[in-house]
């Protein structure tokens, strides 16, 4: 998805588009960047179409909500989930054994250090779920990780992203 579709998906459907496409993004869907969804939910908050604040709380809702389908996914299908996942994914075979080495030695602190790392943060949910982290626990070190990453990048959207789309117009 580009910047145009989602600007206009923005436009006709309102809030509830932010929250399922960062919903699908955390999730781990192809074609849903966070590098483009969250800075454009900032852009258009700054344009007061809705409150920054209400942006920011309804990307991290969505967020844990798309990581928590992603633990119980690893909870309930274990190891199951990720030989598929790897077997469809070949190429994130060495992310996965990293991450869940990293959840293993790091526990909270690699599951919320995670959340801030590209690629790593959308699929650490499955191995802490594999892991059978605490749930509580997980949902709180998840939680603050996607509060940080979301907060950066629509807030750069927020602050920047008037002049990054005259920029690429």
């Amino acid at each position: 998805m580009d910047v145009h579709v989602l600007s206009a998906y923005f436009h006709r459907y309102g809030a509830i588009v932010i929250f399922v496409i960062v919903f699908l993004e955390y999730l781990n869907m192809p074609g849903f960047p966070s590098g483009v969804i969250m800075p454009l939910a900032g852009i258009w908050a700054s344009k007061g179409n809705i409150a920054f604040i209400s942006v920011l709380i309804l990307s991290v809702v969505a967020g844990i909500c798309g990581s928590w389908a992603l633990y119980f996914l690893g909870r309930y299908g274990g190891d199951l989930v990720l030989k598929k996942y790897v077997k469809k994914f070949p190429k994130q075979k060495a992310v996965i054994d990293r991450t869940i080495e990293r959840v293993q030695n790091k526990g909270y602190l690699g599951i919320f250090v995670g959340k801030l790392i590209p690629v790593f943060r959308t699929i650490i949910s499955i191995p802490a779920g594999v892991l059978k982290i605490n749930f509580i626990g997980y949902t709180v070190a998840s939680t603050m990780g996607i509060f940080v990453w979301n907060l950066l990048f629509v807030g750069a959207g927020y602050i920047f992203g008037e002049a990054a789309l005259k920029f690429l117009a």
